[in-house]
């Protein structure tokens, strides 16, 4: 399907049994597809001003009502418009959600109403909420903010995606800063989705430098703001590998575990580390490392730690796959851990031949296939580090 010409031939079906409308624009300003967002705003007064007389015709307790004939035939219009642009869009950069309210309200009318002679309002039919402030229609590509006195609307810029999720950036025009909106993805099973939830409140408890910050989870919508950060360690050791200096990976080391001590001191272990999950920020005089997607965090006595978590990850311990993943301890932390290091001060992730002494002795105590021979806690890796020359 060509989506351009199906939004202007929605567009067109529209004009055949409405007006276009700007009265709810400003709800929508955020949304780039500037035909689009006529329909939506038209869509938006049309559901308002047929709900409105819909209230007014509302049947008493056991008895049903008459609804008018051409009433009737808008609305199923309007409808039909509205459920087939969410459908036809779905899967779309174009994608939008239906505030659950007006979603259920739809479908309910959809059952009662007649393209002909008018319809029965149902008894007992209860007084429909007009949405005159709140946006019926949330594309996917924009996020709605409520800030001090007033609700603004910024255009999202994916950038990521992972198991659970769609990571997008965007420009708050008023904080002139960057922020990253994390956003569920719709097919999450319900054990997902808490998984996903919890992730963000144990991120909201933690108090650290190093660790991301989350500030806004919005219950509704599943999705949630964090701070923006520059680069992963990924993109940042791949683009300056070659001019980096021996104090500054030194630095991100001692960040890195810093960060680890905390979060093992709060008896909790990440299971995700990667260079993907450890994020930088670069200022005029200093790198900031803060630690993200605690999608995996095991919390002691959880429900959700099971046996059948998916392994991930190079930077595991690989034994995981023989002993499953509910083994995880601090153990094959630390082995993941250890990699980090390796990464940052050479790099490079090939372990086979370490020229420096003091490291290779580092990586083969934390990486030794013989678990109780390697670091057994983050501490003592710190010590360790501090050993290595420069």
């Amino acid at each position: 399907m060509n989506i351009e010409n199906y939004i202007e031939a929605q567009y067109r079906e529209l004009l055949s049994n409405s007006t276009i409308n700007a009265e709810f624009s400003e709800l929508y300003i955020g949304l780039e597809h500037a035909r689009l967002r006529e329909i939506l705003a038209t869509l938006h007064f049309d559901f308002i001003s047929l709900f409105r007389t819909m209230n007014e015709r509302l049947p008493t307790n056991d008895f049903s009502a008459h609804f008018w004939a051409d009433p009737s035939r808008k609305l199923l219009k309007t409808i039909e418009i509205t459920l087939g642009l969410y459908t036809a869009l779905k899967n779309t950069k174009l994608a939008f959600e239906i505030t659950e309210y007006y979603f259920v309200l739809m479908k309910k009318c959809r059952d009662f109403l007649s393209s002909s002679g008018g319809s029965s309002l149902p008894p007992h039919m209860e007084k429909i909420d007009l949405y005159y402030t709140i946006p019926l229609f949330t594309p996917n590509s924009i996020v709605t903010i409520d800030h001090p006195q007033t609700t603004r609307s910024f255009s999202l810029k994916q950038i990521g995606n992972g198991s659970y999720a769609n990571v997008y950036k965007y420009r708050d025009a008023f904080y002139d800063k960057n922020f990253v909106l994390k956003r569920a993805k719709k097919e999450l099973t319900q054990k997902e989705l808490e998984r996903f939830r919890r992730e963000f409140y144990e991120m909201k408890e933690f108090s650290s430098p190093y660790i991301l910050e989350v500030y806004q989870y919005d219950e509704a919508k599943n999705e949630y703001i964090m701070e923006y950060m520059d680069y992963t360690l990924d993109s940042f050791i791949q683009k300056n590998n070659s001019s980096l200096s021996i104090g500054l990976r030194k630095g991100i080391v001692n960040q890195i575990l810093r960060a680890f001590e905390y979060i093992h001191s709060k008896d909790r272990l990440h299971r995700d580390i990667s260079p993907k999950n450890i994020l930088l920020k670069e200022y005029h005089d200093i790198h900031v490392v803060k630690i993200a997607d605690f999608g995996l965090v095991k919390v002691p006595d959880s429900s959700l730690t099971t046996s059948n978590t998916e392994f991930k990850g190079y930077f595991n311990d690989p034994s995981l796959v023989v002993d499953g993943f509910d083994t995880y301890s601090i153990l094959h932390e630390t082995y993941a851990l250890t990699r980090i290091v390796y990464f940052v001060m050479t790099g490079r992730t090939n372990t086979d031949s370490i020229p420096e002494l003091k490291l290779r002795e580092f990586v083969n105590k934390g990486l030794h296939p013989d678990k109780s021979m390697r670091f057994k806690a983050t501490t003592e890796m710190v010590q360790a580090f501090r050993t290595i020359s420069s």
